[in-house]
């Protein structure tokens, strides 16, 4: 028996695709441009937008006989258990590699933003605490073992990591993002791309490109973002995460850019992505992203015109399920309308990624792994730790912090009791269990209440919850107030509720109009304050909320970002004192809720002055957070002179001058006093996290390169310019402790995507 081609293993992965396609009628390529989506609801509230007016209806086993390409979530849409779960998925591939002439399985995706999203699978913080642990190689070991997770149960590709950058906190999706700015996001996402590619999962860059950048931060509104800030803040993530992470998967997002959606624009999904960057893998649809082209964007009449213009500008898959790439697409084909070279062309790479991933191999075996255990030990150490690193202690002026073991202590709020106050919107059980009531968690998930009580044994702990998350009811204030006057110290627990499309206060379609905090949350902690006792004010949200209406009148104020399922454990140890808070904020704190979205990331006409009243600068600065320990740095800046190619070394010694142990995270910011167009004030090109115990000290140095420098000019290029700039080393964007002066000399460089993107810090 002689194998075919595209069966040998020892032949080249493009030979092999070469060979396949041209076996292949027009129907069975269009298959491999597709998903399905078994078992989504057509009713109801669904778990993506518009889900029950796009969902198509076909016939599952006449569809598999021309192949297929994708399956959509079969553990992420319903409640299954992970072992019979695999168990189906593996039949189901069978049946779809025994339904056609060549035996392709498809490639299975999953969610896994904030862990894999599943049942009974680790809830991992969300991607805002990861940005505030300013610990890559602690976010690549945990999307590794997501990635081993979903590899165990038969899943070949992840929808992650969100990649956008936060330009307006009012945005719901601010959860999901890694900050406010591109370096920060593009370290962090490239180290989770590297965890997850590591496991040989697909890692799936989102939503590419400008999402977040939506008009009057409201979910899928159009952009109105410039040509350099495009450049210059929404690219650079994806820049870094495809050339430095290795990215296998680009999803086009569901947003338009003047005009423009990014689902039918070859400039970017084309001519930046594949020919500029030389990114080789696939281009997924976001869900119904190619049906909005004609139903939401108008910039397609037919479902057949929608194909033609996602496959025109790039787009190789259709998700979650056939619409426009299948019938449609094949009679366009077939009257001559559509070229069938963009269907080969898109095949072909869906194909090639296939190969990849031993899919086109005669040996491939869909079975499961024997032991599946989605939850284990050391994911939840994994996320304990990482929960630890990512809660920042904004304020603690006189003290308050930590807690004394045995105090008398009032815990109040909607957040205290509540398991899915640690959760955002993205975990399975915000995302998908809300469907499903009668269904328990699946995973244990200890509340602030709960591990407080576990924490300080000995401490008097006396609860009420004073007014739920969003509701207007102020009659549990007189309940609250009582137990924080009869305490030594009042726990304010207040927040947000994850849910979908305005079923929460963040999330993904629940925007809001300013940043005060939600429903009477903000009565709620004034009446607190009223009462003389010392409040700790200790925030579980999506987002930042203003806090100047309190500033000076709290005990201490800590903040944490949806911290996953352990977080419960993590805030208790902050307040107890166990776990030294290192967390630095990601986003900035407003002072006050309304007018003023505002990011770090300003010109000097952004910045407060005397041409308005408005005062945007932010209560407390992105980067900041404080330690129950102390540090001192001593530096070598200097000036010097460079040349517009050239390098610079800036060094800090930072010494622990406390009694215990703790971690400092050094920035480095540059600031680029003169340039051709309005630069950032500052902008964060550099940083290392410090772990030190008492009295030890660490020397971190960082080789600047004048690419670390560049911006978008006028003519749109990539440039360095010659000229004055300043490296400043501190522990905030507002907080700068020590300066190096440079001067570049030569002329100016045009740089191309070869350019240096990563300030390298080496510790001694």
């Amino acid at each position: 028996m002689t194998t075919a081609p595209w069966r040998d293993p020892a032949l080249p992965a493009s030979a092999r695709v070469d060979d396949l396609l041209s076996r292949m009628t027009l129907q069975e390529k269009t298959a491999q441009l597709y998903g399905v989506w078994v078992g989504a609801a057509t009713d109801g509230e669904g778990v993506a937008p518009l889900q029950r007016e796009m969902t198509a209806q076909y016939d599952w086993d006449e569809l598999i006989t021309q192949g297929l390409g994708q399956l959509t979530r079969s553990f992420g849409t319903a409640p299954v258990d992970p072992a019979l779960g695999a168990q189906a998925l593996a039949r189901a591939q069978r049946r779809i590699a025994a339904a056609g002439r060549f035996g392709i399985p498809a490639v299975a995706h999953e969610e896994c933003l904030a862990g894999f999203t599943t049942w009974r699978a680790t809830a991992y913080p969300v991607p805002l605490a990861w940005g505030a642990s300013f610990d890559p190689p602690l976010v690549e070991e945990m999307a590794r073992r997501i990635g081993e997770d979903l590899r165990s149960v038969g899943v070949h590709q992840g929808l992650a990591p969100v990649l956008d950058v936060v330009r307006d906190p009012r945005w719901g999706r601010v959860e999901e993002t890694i900050g406010e700015d591109p370096y920060l996001t593009g370290t962090i996402g490239t180290a989770y791309v590297r965890g997850l590619e590591s496991a040989g999962v697909i890692a799936t860059l989102k939503h590419f490109a400008g999402y977040a950048s939506s008009a009057g931060a409201r979910n899928l509104a159009p952009v109105r973002a410039g040509v350099r800030e495009f450049a210059d803040v929404t690219l650079p993530p994806f820049e870094m995460a495809l050339r430095e992470g290795g990215a296998r998967s680009v999803m086009a997002a569901y947003t338009e850019t003047d005009g423009v959606p990014a689902s039918a624009d070859p400039g970017l999904l084309t001519d930046l992505l594949r020919d500029q960057w030389g990114f080789t893998g696939t281009v997924v649809a976001d869900y119904f992203g190619i049906g909005f082209l004609q139903s939401l964007h108008r910039v397609a009449g037919t479902d057949a015109e929608a194909a033609h213009a996602a496959l025109r500008a790039g787009i190789d898959v259709e998700l979650p399920s056939l619409k426009c790439y299948g019938t449609p697409l094949v009679d366009a084909v077939r009257a001559g309308e559509i070229a069938e070279e963009l269907v080969d062309l898109a095949a072909r790479r869906v194909l090639l990624q296939k190969c990849e991933l031993g899919l086109l191999d005669e040996d491939w075996d869909p079975e499961p792994q024997s032991r599946i255990d989605l939850d284990s030990t050391a994911n939840r150490a994994l996320a304990r730790r990482l929960a630890e690193e990512s809660v920042v202690l904004l304020d603690n002026p006189d003290g308050v912090l930590p807690l004394a073991p045995d105090t008398r202590i009032a815990v109040v709020g909607p957040r205290a009791a509540d398991a899915l106050a640690m959760l955002g919107c993205y975990s399975f059980p915000s995302h998908v269990l809300t469907h499903h009531p009668d269904v328990p968690m699946g995973i244990d998930i200890p509340t602030v209440l709960e591990a407080l009580r576990t924490e300080l044994p000995d401490a008097k702990v006396t609860f009420a919850e004073g007014c739920g998350v969003s509701d207007p009811d102020p009659s549990g204030f007189e309940e609250a107030v009582g137990r924080a006057s009869e305490a030594d110290v009042c726990l304010a627990v207040l927040g947000d509720r994850a849910g979908l499309f305005g079923r929460g206060t963040s999330g993904e379609g629940c925007d809001v109009t300013d940043l005060q905090l939600p429903g009477v949350q903000g009565d709620l902690l004034d009446a607190l304050v009223a009462t003389g006792v010392p409040v700790v004010l200790v925030l579980l949200t999506g987002r930042p909320y203003a806090l100047g209406r309190w500033h000076g009148r709290l005990g201490a104020v800590v903040q944490a970002f949806f911290p996953g399922e352990e977080g419960g454990p993590a805030v208790a140890g902050v307040l107890s004192g166990r776990v030294n808070p290192s967390g630095r904020l990601p986003v900035s704190v407003p002072r006050v809720p309304g007018g003023q979205p505002w990011t770090y990331l300003q010109p000097p006409l952004g910045l407060a002055g005397e041409v308005s009243n408005l005062d945007p600068t932010p209560l407390y600065a992105f980067g900041h957070g404080r330690s129950y320990t102390s540090f001192a740095w001593e530096s070598d800046a200097a000036e010097a002179e460079i040349g517009t190619d050239g390098s610079y070394e800036m060094s800090v010694t930072v010494r622990n001058t406390g009694d215990r142990e703790g971690a400092e995270v050094v920035q480095l910011y540059l600031h680029d006093p003169v340039a051709s167009v309005t630069r950032p004030d500052v902008r964060l090109i550099g940083y290392q996290r410090l772990e030190l115990a008492p009295g030890e000290s660490r020397r971190v140095s960082f080789h600047f390169h004048a690419d670390l420098s560049a911006f978008t000019d006028r003519s749109n290029l990539k440039v360095v310019e010659p000229g004055p700039l300043e490296l400043r080393l501190g522990t905030s964007s507002a907080q700068v402790l020590h300066t190096a002066r440079l001067t570049l000399v030569g002329p100016v460089r045009v740089l191309g995507p070869d350019r240096r993107l990563v300030c390298e810090a080496v510790v001694s």
